[in-house]
């Protein structure tokens, strides 16, 4: 699948909207204005989120492996597929392929949270735990060698960014008032596609990229003027926790992306709070990252606007999630 440098056309979007209309779930768009969220949210702000949480396998990496196990040739589905991840996108890559009678590998660093390990097993994957996201990352290279497997990346691919993209249309159409986008970033898959997508539509609205401060690869790579990768990563929000900026997702980024904004770890553990505690949503810290971010460093700038956060998923246990709060 090819696009233009700066993301998917409108028309590749729209196509990808056809095709991926019965497996996937257009998911909820809700209006924050109980009289709850005054005191939390920027100042006469109307503030929707979009619910991708409710997507399958749990989050928006799900439209991007729908799109990428499709365009497999009969040989790649045969040989199977593999991925290294260490949560969303493991579990999208599982349901995917199970989906599509495709055999999953699936490796994971050995300290990720048990629920995704088990949700991927359910799914009928192959799972293999490896001391760190590296070593995970090597034995998928290794697969790809011995066996011939297709890899399902992360993030960098054209079907990863024009799934975000078909998140992005339908969340405009959902809310079409939105004046600004404020996007959780980890590799950029996401904010790749939502982003190319908001711009085609309104080139006026202004996107704005989320990252933890001690995982901000894409905030460093655009300050650079191209791709870097981090030496350490220091952050509870897992998902949000690549190492580096790729090609075509920062490609995109770049082209549509107005600024970028860090989150502290206690800035999501409170958006955490404010999720269980208005919502009952038991959220990740990815999955608070948009809200941490408007609550925070963004409140007054966006003070007035129309704004539109998502919560980008949330495979998380109980018990993960009180460790991380307590």
């Amino acid at each position: 699948m090819e696009y233009a440098m700066h993301g998917p056309t409108p028309d590749q979007i729209s196509d990808a909207r056809a095709v991926t209309e019965d497996a996937l779930v257009r998911t909820p768009v809700l209006a924050l204005r109980s009289a709850r969220w005054d005191a939390i949210l920027p100042q006469a702000a109307s503030v929707t989120v979009k619910l991708e949480l409710f997507q399958q396998a749990g989050s928006f990496k799900s439209r991007g492996v729908y799109l990428g196990i499709r365009q497999l040739t009969p040989d790649q589905r045969a040989a199977g597929v593999v991925a290294a991840s260490g949560g969303n996108h493991a579990l999208a890559v599982s349901w995917a392929a199970q989906a599509a009678g495709v055999a999953a590998r699936i490796a994971m660093p050995r300290t990720v949270d048990p629920l995704r390990i088990d949700g991927c097993r359910a799914l009928g994957a192959e799972v293999s735990l490896h001391d760190d996201m590296p070593a995970a990352f090597a034995e998928m290279d290794r697969v790809v060698t011995d066996e011939g497997r297709a890899i399902l990346h992360p993030f960098e691919g054209a079907h990863m960014t024009l799934g975000s993209a078909v998140c992005g249309a339908e969340y405009l159409d959902q809310a079409p008032q939105i004046d600004t986008l404020v996007v959780p970033v980890g590799g950029g898959g996401l904010i790749s596609g939502m982003a190319t997508a908001a711009k085609r539509r309104n080139p006026t609205i202004q996107v704005i990229g989320v990252e933890p401060v001690g995982a901000d690869s894409m905030t460093r790579s655009l300050a650079a003027g191209h791709p870097v990768r981090l030496d350490r990563i220091d952050t509870i929000a897992d998902s949000l926790s690549a190492p580096l900026a790729m090609p075509l997702s920062f490609a995109a980024a770049q082209a549509h992306v107005d600024r970028m904004v860090h989150v502290t770890d206690d800035q999501m553990r409170t958006a955490m709070g404010h999720y269980m505690d208005v919502l009952r949503i038991l959220a990740e810290p990815a999955c608070a990252a948009s809200l941490a971010a408007i609550c925070g460093p963004l409140r007054d700038d966006l003070a007035g606007r129309h704004v539109g956060i998502i919560a980008c998923g949330s495979n998380i246990s109980l018990g993960r999630y009180q460790q991380i709060l307590s």
